[in-house]
C-alpha cells in the first residue's frame, strides 16, 4: 500500500532525496545541522531526563523509545541511539532512508529506519516516549494536520520536540538570504519564508493537536567562535517541547 502523503511537500522530498552521502559531509550542505545537532540532542536529554531519570550507571536515554520524523540521512537518530534510546527514523524519501541505514550499519548502530510518513505510521497505533520533528515543520504543507499525526504517535504523557524557523524579517535576511545565497550553508531554495512558523502559531497548533507546550529556547550562531548556542533570541531558529495530553 502506498504511503499517504497529506502534509508532505513533494518538491522538498525530491530535493533532499538527491543529497545522498552529502548528508554526512561536515563541509557539505548539511553542515549547519551538524553544528546544531549537539545542542538539539543536549536539550532533548535535559528535558526527557526530568520525566524519565535514568537509572544509576545507565545511559541518559536508556530504554526510551524515540521517533524521529523526517530523519533524512539519520543525523539526529544516531546520537540518540548512542545515548541508549530505541530509535525509529522515518522519512518519505526512500533514498534518504537508504543513506541512513548504510551509515548506521557502518557505525554499528541498531536503528529502525522506515520509508513512510507520520500519517501512515499514526494509523498503525504505534506510540513512542518521545516524537521529534527537527527542521521538518517548515517543510510540511499543513502544520496542523502534521501535528495531529505527530501527536498521535506520542504516548499519553509522552513528549513532542520540534526545531524550526521563525517567520520574521530577521529570519528572511539571515535564514534565507544569508544562509542560502551568501554563506551557502544550505542549497538555494531549501526554505520558503512563507512556510516558516512563529512560536505563537506553533503553540496554537500544538494545543489543537492535544499537545501542551512546556519549554522553548532559541538557537543563535556565534560568528566570532563559529559555533551555535542556545539563546533567548527566537527570531530565527528555535526549539519547542510539548507533552501529549492523556
Amino acid at each position: 500500500m502506498q504511503a499517504r502523503r497529506e502534509t508532505v511537500d513533494e518538491a522538498d522530498v525530491a530535493r533532499f532525496g538527491r543529497l545522498g552521502d552529502e548528508w554526512w559531509s561536515l563541509r557539505g550542505s548539511m553542515r549547519m545541522l551538524h553544528g546544531l545537532n549537539p545542542h538539539r540532542t543536549a536539550w532533548l536529554v535535559e528535558i526527557l531526563g526530568k520525566r524519565h531519570p535514568p537509572a544509576a550507571g545507565a545511559a541518559p536515554l536508556d530504554g526510551l523509545s524515540i521517533l524521529d520524523i523526517g530523519c533524512g540521512g539519520g543525523l539526529f537518530c544516531e546520537p540518540l541511539a548512542r545515548l541508549g534510546a530505541r530509535v525509529v527514523g522515518i522519512d518519505p524519501s526512500p533514498e534518504n532512508v537508504e543513506v541512513a541505514r548504510r551509515h548506521a550499519d557502518a557505525a554499528g548502530l541498531k536503528i529502525d529506519y522506515r520509508a513512510t510518513t507520520a500519517e501512515d505510521l499514526a494509523e498503525t497505533g504505534e506510540t513512542f516516549d518521545a516524537v521529534c520533528a527537527m527542521e521538518v515543520i517548515e517543510h510540511v504543507t499543513d502544520v496542523e494536520a502534521f501535528l495531529r499525526a505527530a501527536g498521535r504517535l506520542a504516548k499519553p504523557d509522552g513528549m513532542f520536540f520540534a526545531a524550526t524557523l521563525n517567520r520574521t524579517l530577521k529570519s528572511f535576511a539571515l535564514g534565507i538570504v544569508g544562509a542560502e545565497y551568501v554563506l551557502r550553508w544550505v542549497p538555494e531554495g531549501t526554505h520558503r519564508w512563507e512556510q516558516f512558523v512563529t512560536p505563537a502559531e506553533l503553540e496554537e497548533a500544538m494545543e489543537k493537536a492535544g499537545l501542551d507546550p512546556l519549554a522553548r529556547t532559541g538557537m543563535a550562531f556565534d560568528p566570532l567562535r563559529g559555533v551555535w548556542r542556545k539563546s533567548r533570541d527566537m527570531a530565527i531558529n528555535y526549539m519547542m517541547a510539548a507533552s501529549r495530553r492523556r
